[in-house]
């Protein structure tokens, strides 16, 4: 599925988001930003070893006791296709209540800030705390799908945003709610 949003295109795709050539690859790391399960693992595994040196420079001189949930930093991409990847720490669901939504909120938009500031045109999300951190997908569909929306609405330096999801079921989630949040 493609929607327009200003002169931006959002799409939402089932893949590997290792194997996207956009400028960027958001990682949904976790705060060691040493690599792990999911698709933090995978990124680190396909982009090398350069990534994993990036980390451990942001970890020493930035945020030595980890990134917060909700910051995102960038690095290279080593090996991959996209030139660099976006780390972002999402929350871990804790039923809803705990503040969860504008943590992930904050991880989209600071997410999609950076990108903007480094003058990248085109950025590719996983779907964020989704896996390991148990944050569910329609509740996450929707403040991720909102996020870009609103971001997109307001600035116009974004050529293409694109949601990759790894399974047939996500992408059939991130379908269903797209409709709802962009009046389909």
């Amino acid at each position: 599925m493609e929607i327009k949003v200003g002169k931006a295109k959002v799409k939402l795709i089932q893949g590997d988001i290792t194997e996207q050539a956009t400028d960027a690859i958001v990682n949904a790391a976790n705060p060691t930003l040493m690599g792990g399960g999911g698709v933090d693992g995978a990124i680190h595994r396909k982009g090398g070893a350069r990534i994993l040196e990036e980390c451990k420079r942001i970890r020493e001189n930035q945020y030595p006791h980890g990134l917060p949930v909700g910051e995102a930093v960038i690095t290279t991409g080593g090996y991959l296709k996209a030139k660099y990847v976006i780390h972002t720490v999402g929350p871990i669901w804790k039923g809803g209540n705990k503040g969860e939504a504008e943590l992930l909120a904050k991880a989209y938009q600071s997410s999609l800030k950076l990108a903007v500031s480094k003058g990248l045109k085109s950025i590719a999300f996983p779907s964020i705390s989704t896996g390991a951190y148990g944050y569910p997908i329609k509740e996450a569909s929707k403040v991720a799908l909102s996020k870009v929306k609103e971001f997109l609405e307001k600035e116009d330096l974004l050529d293409e945003v694109i949601f990759v999801l790894f399974s047939e079921r996500d992408l059939k989630v991130y379908n269903d709610v797209v409709k709802e949040i962009f009046n389909l």
